[in-house]
């Protein structure tokens, strides 16, 4: 009877224990059939229950097609990329206070609910843990791992979106940022023991001072000169990390934060009147190796004069003489006591011409510098060239009567501003009067139709640039009247006028205007015969002596030629005369190569050693330093 029943019994349960199975696959199958048609990979799909986070951030990405407008709130002002089209969780799913954003996409379900990407993964593990219990993965980790990527993703797009170029450069200045983040960190630290070093509590601590000491000389040590992070030595962390756990002694010692302040300060104040005095240095020493002679150039001329004086003299003459005034050749204007400097711009300019014979230098120099600037000539001819050189002394006509500028030379005022010791007597504009302004050999550019009166058209050269392509054809521009051909230097705030002239005094402010584009001086064709006709050479006088004060305008003879030359400039094409290789390396190469002639204007020449390196090898390539007289003196490349 108790057999029968059990068996009874058993048999009621049976339907019950398979109905129950029966259920629970059905439950199962009608949340896995949303995933399927969402063409999913098949390994997610067959694992059934068993899915991971991993496997959750493979799902493909969605074609645009599949995007509809989002449900809800959604927290994104910018445009989203396709990539950000993952599984998201929906917001009635997170807790509150935490917000996410929205998939774009959306899913129907089997029983006709609209569901997010992340209810369909939600779904899954929820109904599995229910149904079987359970869960391999976290949704709270699926979430931020989402939400990380998806963040990630969207600021890779919208920097691409907006500037590509500029994400590019904000990334390698990231990088050459983050090169020095080391060495910059130890050296705030070097900083900050150096400030404990000066507190009263701090040195009330000898043991502690010694050994805050003896660790900044270590940090010193491994730091040197470096400038970026591979620069340091390995053991750099070790002598940092043992800086820093003084530091943390010291910061126990030491809590009163406005002792802290104070000595800051105070350091701050010194280090600025340190780089004050540095920057006002440095002023001074790069003029005083500007102005300084090398020893290598004081030799040159010296050789060069002993040379000269042992020769016969129907042997100190230049050939070729009757093309010296023949206006149908090219004339070239130069004016310099450099004999080096001097042979460079008549070397480059003969190389690069087409035809050589047709050109004629006219060299002016001073008296200590003509026998020695003959004396290279003669040894070292410019090719089928011809050329002369005069002795500035050689120029009767230029007088006191008619040079402002030798009267001022000549007064005794002058007189003894440089050869007495207290010239107390002295006027008060003497301090505008530097040698370097007042040398008769810069101003003799504006009396060329006067040294040279049969010709019509010359073209005048510096002394410090370079001629790197034939330029006969400025004497083919038609310069309509004008007198000066001129490359213009605007495009830089100190290139107008206002920057030289003084615009407060009535004078200069009715005459000239102050935006008014600056040229540059050190290659330009003069129109001798309308220099002449428009009387220029006056134009000088009247602004040299309307300017003895020295009020109008700045040193140097660029201002005094822009008040000269007003209105009567001719702008030539920039890649005519390129400017800059005295002061600034970042000259471009396309520049240079463009260029007709190059200019070392600035304090950097390039037979000084203060030179720009990347700039001295246009110079030096038009000497032979194998000559005996270079060899000599010892003057290399």
């Amino acid at each position: 009877m108790a057999r029968t029943g059990r068996s009874v019994l058993l048999l009621l349960l049976i339907p019950t224990v398979l109905s129950l199975l029966m259920l629970s696959e059905r439950r199962l199958t009608v949340a896995l059939n949303p995933i399927q048609r969402k063409d999913l990979p098949a390994e997610i799909a067959i694992q059934g229950h068993s899915v991971k986070d991993s496997k959750l951030n493979a799902l493909p990405l969605e074609t645009l097609s599949s995007l509809k407008e989002p449900v809800g709130d959604v927290l994104v002002e910018e445009p989203l990329h396709v990539a950000n089209d993952l599984i998201e969780s929906a917001d009635q799913e997170l807790l509150p206070g935490k917000r996410a954003n929205r998939v774009l996409s959306e899913t129907t379900s089997g029983d006709g609910a609209v569901l997010k990407g992340g209810d369909l993964i939600d779904q899954v593990t929820r109904r599995t843990a229910q149904d079987g219990g359970l869960v391999t993965g976290s949704m709270d980790q699926q979430e931020k791992h989402t939400g990380s990527q998806q963040q990630s993703s969207s600021e890779g797009y919208q920097g691409a979106g907006k500037n590509p170029q500029k994400e590019n450069t904000d990334g390698r200045s990231k990088n050459m940022a983050s090169s020095d983040t080391r060495v910059r960190d130890i050296k705030d630290h070097l900083i900050k023991a150096k400030v404990y070093l000066g507190l009263g509590a701090i040195r009330a601590n000898p043991q502690y001072l010694r050994d805050l000491r003896h660790r900044i000389r270590e940090v010193q040590k491994v730091l040197g000169e470096a400038s970026k992070d591979s620069d340091l030595p390995k053991n750099a962390n070790e002598k940092v990390k043992a800086l820093e756990q003084t530091l943390v002694k010291g910061e126990q010692t030491q809590d009163d934060c406005s002792v802290v302040v104070k000595k800051l300060r105070a350091m701050l104040h010194s280090a600025e009147e340190q780089l004050y005095a540095q920057k006002k240095q440095t002023v001074f020493l790069t003029q005083l190796a500007a102005k300084t002679l090398p020893k290598g150039l004081h030799c040159l001329p010296l050789t060069l004069a002993n040379e000269y004086f042992s020769l016969d003299p129907s042997q100190q003459q230049f050939p070729n003489q009757e093309k010296l005034d023949d206006p149908k050749l090219y004339h070239y204007a130069l004016f310099s006591d450099n004999i080096l400097a001097t042979a460079v711009v008549v070397n480059s300019t003969v190389l690069n011409a087409k035809h050589p014979s047709r050109h004629v230098f006219h060299i002016v120099t001073d008296r200590l510098n003509y026998a020695p600037m003959r004396m290279w000539f003669l040894s070292n001819p410019p090719g089928k060239a011809t050329i002369e050189v005069h002795n500035i002394d050689e120029f009767t006509w230029l007088n006191d009567s008619s040079s402002l500028l030798l009267k001022q030379l000549g007064s005794q005022s002058m007189i003894d501003y440089y050869f007495t010791a207290q010239s107390a007597n002295s006027d008060s504009y003497l301090k505008y009067r530097n040698p370097k302004y007042l040398s008769m050999l810069n101003h003799l550019r504006f009396y060329l139709p006067e040294i040279y009166p049969k010709l019509d058209k010359m073209v005048f050269l510096d002394g410090d640039v370079v001629v790197r392509k034939d330029i006969t054809g400025l004497w083919s521009i038609d310069m309509k009247g004008k007198v000066n051909g001129a490359v213009e230097t605007c495009g830089e705030s100190f290139h107008s006028f206002d920057r030289y002239l003084n615009f407060s005094s009535p004078v200069v402010a009715k005459n000239f205007d102050p935006n008014a584009c600056v040229w540059a001086f050190g290659m330009n064709m003069f129109d001798l015969a309308e220099w002449r006709r428009q009387n220029i050479t006056e134009i000088y006088h009247f602004w040299q002596k309307l300017n003895e004060d020295g009020s109008l305008r700045k040193l140097g003879t660029l201002p005094l030629g822009l008040v000269t030359f007003w209105n009567k400039t001719f702008p030539l094409d920039r890649s005519w005369h390129v400017l800059g290789l005295g002061y600034n390396p970042h000259v471009s190469s396309g520049d240079l190569e463009r260029a007709a002639v190059i200019h070392y204007n600035g304090n950097m020449k390039p037979w000084l050693e203060i030179g720009l390196p990347k700039f001295r090898s246009y110079w030096s390539e038009y000497l032979d330093y194998d000559q005996p007289f270079l060899r000599e003196c010892n003057i290399n490349p």
